[in-house]
Formats: C-alpha cells, sequence, structure tokens
C-alpha cells in the first residue's frame, strides 16, 4: 500500500498553525493570569524606549525585546545541535513553544516578586499581553535571523547586541540570567544608578 509523502506546503501549513495555537494559548493563560491587554496608560504604541516609564514592558517593543531576539538565537543554535533532523518550520514551533511558556512564567507573581525584589525592576508589574506577543514574536525573528546568519555571524550580533544593551540600558540578557539566579548587589546599584 502506498501512502503519498505530504507536500511541503502543508507541512508548512501545519507549522504554522501550530505556531498560532501556541499564541492563542500563551494568550489564553496569560489573561488568565491577570495580565493586562495593553499599557494602563491607555494608548497602544509599538516601542516604548525608556526602561524607567511606566509603559516599560507595556507596549509591543520595548529595549528588552532585544533580550527576547537573543532567546531566539540560542533556542536557534540549541536546536541545530540537539535536534538537527527537525525540520526548519518545527524548529521555529518549539522555540516559539518554549518562549510562549517563559512568558507565561516570567509574569506568574513568584517571578515578579523576583525581579522586583533582586534587579533594578524596582517598579515591575509583569508583562502586558501585547508585550508578550512581541517578545514571542522576536523571539521567533531571532530563530529565523540565526538560521540565516549562521552560528560566527549570529554570535558577533549577540555579543554586540549585549554590549550595546549594557551601554544603553545597564542590562542585558547576561546580567538578566544572573541577577534572577544569584542576585549581586553591586551589579543592583550600579543599574539603578542613573
Amino acid at each position: 500500500m502506498h501512502i503519498p509523502s505530504v507536500p511541503h506546503y502543508l507541512k508548512s501549513r501545519r507549522a504554522w498553525l501550530a505556531i498560532l495555537a501556541v499564541l492563542l494559548i500563551a494568550i489564553y493563560e496569560l489573561h488568565r493570569q491577570g495580565r493586562l491587554w495593553w499599557c494602563a496608560c491607555g494608548h497602544f504604541r509599538l516601542w516604548a524606549g525608556d526602561i524607567w516609564s511606566a509603559e516599560n514592558s507595556q507596549q509591543l517593543l520595548d529595549p528588552y525585546s532585544f533580550t527576547h531576539l537573543l532567546h531566539g538565537f540560542i533556542f536557534y543554535w540549541l536546536l541545530k545541535w540537539l535536534l538537527p533532523r527537525l525540520a526548519p518550520e518545527w524548529q521555529l514551533w518549539l522555540a516559539i513553544a518554549v518562549e510562549a511558556t517563559w512568558e507565561m512564567i516570567e509574569n506568574s507573581a513568584f517571578i515578579i516578586d523576583r525581579y522586583r525584589s533582586t534587579t533594578a525592576a524596582l517598579g515591575y508589574q509583569g508583562d502586558t499581553i501585547v508585550n508578550s506577543v512581541g517578545d514571542i514574536l522576536v523571539c521567533g525573528l531571532g530563530v529565523l535571523l540565526a538560521r540565516k546568519l549562521g552560528f560566527r555571524r549570529s554570535l558577533a550580533i549577540f555579543i554586540l547586541v549585549e554590549i550595546v544593551l549594557v551601554f544603553w540600558i545597564k542590562d542585558g540578557l547576561i546580567f538578566n540570567i544572573i541577577m534572577l539566579l544569584y542576585p549581586v548587589d553591586a551589579i543592583k546599584q550600579w543599574q539603578i544608578s542613573r
């Protein structure tokens, strides 16, 4: 009995539908957690560039969106290493699923309190749903960009983005991880000094 192969466009369609399903589940869960849809300020912006403003983590994108781009780089590197035979569209789906899971965990009361107590995010209230969706999509962009650029060039961009973030906002993905897992008071004091 011959079973016809599934055309490539259907495989891609399934992956894109799976990505959409992940986004919808994340939106539902974030709403269930009590996250606001968008900024309590009452207006929607594509970008909020001041990390000290009440709109940080409330609009679609902010300086921390760049750390989510770096998540995408890391996820791509890990997936390419751990699951090299997984089709690219399903690698993208898996990375987005992991990022969506992180967004739900990051916006839990425990992690919000942790950020407030151990990092420079003293008044952090968590992300809006719009901001979380932006972070998830930027992570997906990071996966696609890392695939396009290859390891060496994406690693160079990773390092460059980290350096720019340190000088721009006194933070970055590496500092964020350190401060969340093993807070260093000297780093916190440096971050809150303007």
